[in-house]
C-alpha cells in the first residue's frame, strides 16, 4: 500500500497578519524609545559637564583684592567708616564690577567661594539680581547659588542652594556630610572662615524654615540640595568655629 505524504500548508490569516504588524510596531517603538532615552542621557550629561566647566572657569578667573596698604599723608582729609560699612562698601563695589549675564538674559555676580574638604568640592557662589524663581533655576545650572541671608561671612544665616546630580558634581555629595565636618567660605575680601556642621535633616520643598536669621549674633551657613529622588530637600547646618 502506497503511503501518500501530505504537506500541510500554513495559511496566513488576517488575524496572524495583524499580530505580525503589531509585533513589528512594538519592536520599532521599543528601539526608538531606547534611542530617545540614551540620547536624553547623553545630552543631560553633556549639559552637566558644560555647567561644571562654566563654574570652574568662574572660579579660575576669580581674583581677590590685595590688602590696601595706602598710608595717609599730612593735610589729607581721611573719612573712616566702621568695619562693617567699609566691608559692605567694598563687597558692593566688587559685586557691581563682576556682573555677568546668562544666555537667557539673567544677571549675576560671584560673591565668594565654598569649599567642602570631605567631599572634595570647591565652587564659586553666585547671586542674581531679581531673586525670581526663573532666575534661580537658571543660575543653579551654573554654580551653587545664594538663596537667602546676608553676604558671605557676615553675621546671620548665609544660605546656599546647589543641584544634586547624583554624581560628584555641585552639591550631589552634600547629603553625605555629618556632624563635625567642615565647610569653608571665602568672601570677596579674600577672608576664609571655617564652619562646622552641627545638624542635618530633610524637609518638604515648600519648607523654608531653615533660612531663619535668628542665629543669636553668630555666623552660620546653610547648605540646601535635593534628595536623590528629588521629593525632599536636604538641609545641612554649619556654625562658625572659633
Amino acid at each position: 500500500m502506497n503511503q501518500i505524504l501530505v504537506t500541510k500548508k500554513l495559511y496566513i490569516t488576517p488575524e496572524l497578519k495583524r499580530k505580525k504588524k503589531m509585533y513589528k510596531f512594538e519592536f520599532f517603538l521599543s528601539v526608538f524609545l531606547v534611542f530617545v532615552l540614551i540620547s536624553a542621557y547623553i545630552y543631560a550629561e553633556y549639559d552637566r559637564n558644560k555647567s561644571e566647566q562654566v563654574s570652574q572657569d568662574i572660579l579660575a578667573n576669580l581674583e581677590f583684592p590685595e590688602e590696601d596698604t595706602t598710608v595717609a599723608k599730612n593735610n589729607v582729609l581721611v573719612v573712616v567708616l566702621d568695619d562693617d560699612e567699609q566691608e559692605e562698601s567694598k563687597d558692593n563695589n566688587q559685586i557691581n564690577q563682576n556682573m555677568q549675564t546668562t544666555a537667557n538674559g539673567f544677571q549675576y555676580a560671584t560673591i565668594g567661594t565654598v569649599n567642602i574638604p570631605k567631599i572634595n568640592v570647591t565652587y564659586p557662589i553666585i547671586d542674581g539680581v531679581t531673586d525670581s524663581t526663573e532666575e534661580t533655576e537658571e543660575l543653579l545650572k551654573i554654580s551653587p547659588t545664594k538663596f537667602w541671608g546676608p553676604n558671605p561671612n557676615k553675621v546671620g544665616n548665609f544660605c546656599i542652594v546647589g543641584h544634586n546630580y547624583r554624581n560628584t558634581r555641585f552639591f550631589s555629595k552634600v547629603p553625605t556630610l555629618e556632624t563635625g565636618d567642615i565647610v569653608q567660605v571665602t568672601d570677596l575680601s579674600g577672608k576664609t572662615i571655617q564652619y562646622k556642621v552641627y545638624n542635618k535633616y530633610q524637609v518638604d520643598p515648600t519648607d523654608v524654615s531653615c533660612t531663619t536669621q535668628l542665629t543669636n549674633g553668630k555666623r552660620e551657613v546653610t547648605l540646601i540640595t535635593c534628595t536623590d529622588d528629588s521629593k525632599h530637600r536636604v538641609v545641612v547646618k554649619a556654625r562658625e568655629t572659633k
